[in-house]
């Protein structure tokens, strides 16, 4: 064998050894490895020097990204992410994501527990008291600030839920509550394990510390449709029914329902029971409603469908309907001026004059827009400002007389659900769930924001918790907290 031809082989074979993807990630890892072990050994030189800072985080960071593999910190190595298909135990960013996530959110638990949260840096008791009797604080700051400070030592303790079928409250999920007027009852509804949903009335007039029970009260009314939105009406009293927005299902159309909050054994205010009649509207493709307590549209509710508004007088049946160019998401009427505000699809706000009819366009009163679609609309400051949130996870407050957005709260997260807007205007605050399933609250004057609760259950699309908050929770003798109910569980976030 002559030495030309050696030569060209040794070529060929290097060629080939190069051109083979497992032969150059195999190399790539050996050039990674001996570049990160002579750092190491520099390092190990200066321990004595100076402390080291560095975390799992930072080592993640530090070495070289390869596509189509994740570097797990923990074990010091490369794992190959595997497609989404029928792989046993498949390794993908979405799992990877959804452990780093789980991960915050123990940690968080654990802090929660261990240490109280200030909602302000360098506000504490002792320093607010002290700025207070210096004159640094007027009255309305210093409660404004007091009350804050409530907020950040709020201390989450289960609710044990006593009900006549027991056997049901271990099975059957929270979907929804929503507290009345006077914080005194919270109306359910419950997704069932066997399909459908079930409502029920919780009494929060027995919620006491330290020991917080309270009694369900359940009827016989189902319906296996979705529901898309819900809130209470006062057709007989304040809060007398449940108005319903029911999707269709198949041949059966969807609807609004009244129902009266008197089939809920002993959930009703005493002294002002009456017989309750459950009535049901055919109206398909309800997106959203909304009970009127305006004089200018008395027992009247306002129903958001696709590209339109219908307006119903529950007592003589006339209708209005208004059209719109997009699915109206979210409403509420004002109580003082005879206006109904409406949240869309498009990201288009606007109000509807109640005193024009559906004839024309001079109904439309004021329009506000957004980025995204509007999940909900709430009238604030004397009815001069407008809350709304979207599905970019963006909360503004506008106001309406220059039609500008006067304020943002930060931190806010949703891609596409439907999340409502908690306002507390005598507390001074805001509140709202996003879809990681952190609630977050924010103050009202200046969007600071306050504090961030994680939920006791493990983050999900289908565990994302519902909360109510009230300054009076049970009436009026009620101390204030925060109920957030996700999974079979009812918490109670109570001032200590």
């Amino acid at each position: 064998m002559n030495k030309s031809s050696w030569q060209s082989r040794r070529r060929r074979g290097r060629r080939s050894h190069q051109q083979n993807p497992w032969f150059r990630l195999r190399d790539s890892d050996d050039r990674s490895n001996s570049q990160a072990a002579q750092p190491a050994q520099d390092s190990g030189s200066r321990d004595d020097e100076s402390p080291s800072t560095s975390s799992g985080t930072a080592g993640a960071s530090s070495v070289p990204e390869l596509p189509g593999f994740y570097f797990d910190p923990e074990k010091k190595r490369y794992f190959r992410l595997l497609p989404g298909h029928n792989n046993c135990n498949p390794l993908t960013k979405e799992s990877i994501r959804q452990k780093e996530m789980e991960s915050k959110r123990l940690r968080l638990l654990e802090e929660e527990d261990k240490q109280k949260k200030i909602a302000r840096m360098g506000f504490n008791a002792s320093a607010m008291l002290r700025k207070s009797q210096l004159g640094f604080l007027n009255v309305s700051n210093y409660c404004r600030l007091a009350h804050e400070l409530r907020l950040s030592c709020m201390e989450r303790k289960k609710v044990q839920i006593r009900s006549l079928d027991p056997s049901a409250l271990a099975s059957d999920r929270f979907n929804l509550i929503l507290a009345d007027t006077n914080s005194d009852r919270l109306f359910t509804v419950n997704d069932v394990k066997v399909g459908g949903s079930k409502y029920g009335i919780i009494n929060l007039q027995s919620l006491k510390t330290p020991a917080l029970k309270v009694f369900m009260h359940e009827n016989l009314y189902f319906t296996n449709r979705k529901v898309n939105s819900v809130c209470w009406a006062s057709l007989n009293h304040l809060d007398s029914h449940i108005l319903l927005c029911l999707m269709g299902l198949a041949e059966t159309p969807g609807c609004a329902t009244l129902l009266p909050a008197s089939l809920f054994v002993n959930s009703h205010p005493a002294g002002i029971d009456r017989p309750g009649m459950l009535c049901s509207f055919r109206i398909p493709g309800a997106w959203s409603c909304a009970w009127s307590l305006n004089i200018k549209a008395n027992n009247c509710f306002s129903t958001g469908l696709s590209r339109r508004v219908l307006l119903t007088n529950v007592v003589t049946g006339h209708r209005q309907s208004f059209g719109t160019s997009s699915d109206v998401l979210a409403q509420q009427f004002a109580l003082m001026t005879p206006l109904l505000f409406n949240g869309c699809r498009s990201g288009e706000i606007f109000a509807i004059d109640l005193r024009c009819g559906n004839q024309g366009k001079g109904w439309k009163a004021t329009r506000l827009f957004h980025d995204s679609a509007v999940t909900s609309v709430r009238i604030v400051q004397d009815e001069q400002c407008l809350m709304a949130s979207d599905m970019a996870g963006k909360i503004k407050l506008w106001d309406l007389r220059t039609t500008k957005c006067i304020r943002q709260y930060k931190g806010h997260v949703n891609e596409y659900a439907y999340l409502p807007l908690h306002v507390h205007e005598e507390e001074g605050i805001l509140m709202a769930v996003g879809q990681d399933c952190y609630t977050r609250i924010w103050s009202l004057h200046d969007a600071h924001l306050l504090r961030t609760i994680p939920s006791p259950y493990p983050a999900s699309k289908a565990d994302i918790p519902s909360v109510a908050f009230s300054s009076r929770l049970g009436g009026s003798r009620g101390a204030p907290g925060l109920l957030m109910a996700v999974g079979q569980d009812l918490y109670c976030y109570s001032y200590s």
